[in-house]
């Protein structure tokens, strides 16, 4: 099955367009889930078993869940001093908890239950799991033995980025990728009517706009679908793990290039060959 086959087939199952499908593909390619002789496996056995879809109803819930602790959260954008306004965390902490939905139903296909840890409290009761109850069929809900984490990326996620000290915190760390495009706050808005029936209503009264302008704009707004989302795959954190190996030195502010792969600036070379300081422009190893 060819990577263009592979994408079609992808976009079907999951109901989005070809366009859609193929980063899909290309990031379980890069990011080392498959390899592309062998991606009619991938999506036989790994991909379809592993894709779950959240309603309207699940949607609902992780969003209310989010909202519930958002004046309670940091607002600073990961790997920047940039702050999120509260749109934006809102919108990022409920895909956060989308990815906890979406392994909550991965079990309950396969007849586990799972109590999700979403009120607010101390944070050193709710970092080592995103797991606070467990029930199996024909048993009584208990604390799960092993500690879960669960983190959530968008579909062209390739890494399991993982921070500080948090690997050594839970015993399992789960991937999960949701099919989030980043107005899906806005798709679910206008599925409960807040932009007919409140915003464009009001940009009526006001006489801002009229009926057919308002239908105009509210036709394109983008549309609320149930989510799909794929768990990748985890990490345990007491399995044996090589040592990454890299070259170069990475400083505050810049890379000191000791390798270089992408494309150069002819002013740039003189630079590279004395190995001083570069911002990264290309593909860098380090």
């Amino acid at each position: 099955m060819t990577k263009e086959e592979t994408a079609q087939n992808v976009a079907e199952y999951l109901s989005v367009s070809k366009a859609e499908a193929l980063p899909i593909v290309e990031k379980a390619i890069v990011g080392g889930e498959t390899e592309e002789k062998n991606l009619a496996e991938w999506f036989g056995l790994r991909f379809t078993p592993n894709v779950v879809f959240i309603d309207e109803e699940g949607y609902a819930r992780m969003c209310i869940d989010a909202l519930k602790i958002l004046g309670t959260t940091a607002a600073t954008d990961y790997g920047s001093s940039r702050q999120r306004d509260l749109g934006q965390l809102w919108a990022d902490m409920t895909r956060g908890y989308l990815g906890e939905m979406a392994f909550k139903l991965f079990l309950a296909e396969r007849g586990v239950e799972i109590e999700l840890g979403h009120e607010v409290g101390d944070l050193t009761d709710y970092l080592p799991s995103d797991i606070h109850r467990i029930k199996k069929s024909g048993e009584e809900w208990r604390v799960p033995k092993a500690r879960v984490g669960i983190k959530a990326t968008k579909w062209n996620g390739i890494w399991f980025d993982i921070p500080g000290n948090q690997f050594s915190h839970s015993d399992l760390h789960l991937l999960v990728k949701v099919g989030t495009s980043r107005d899906h706050l806005f798709a679910y808005f206008k599925k409960i009517s807040i932009f007919k029936d409140k915003i464009l209503r009001v940009g009526q009264d006001i006489g801002l706009l009229s009926k057919v302008e308002a239908g105009n704009l509210y036709d394109k707004l983008p549309t609320f679908k149930p989510i799909p989302a794929y768990i990748a795959g985890f990490v345990a954190q007491n399995a044996t793990y090589k040592e990454l190996s890299y070259r170069g030195r990475k400083g505050r502010m810049h890379y000191t290039i000791r390798e270089w792969n992408g494309p150069i600036n002819p002013g740039d070379l003189e630079k590279v060959k004395n190995k001083e300081s570069l911002s990264a422009r290309g593909k860098v190893q380090f």
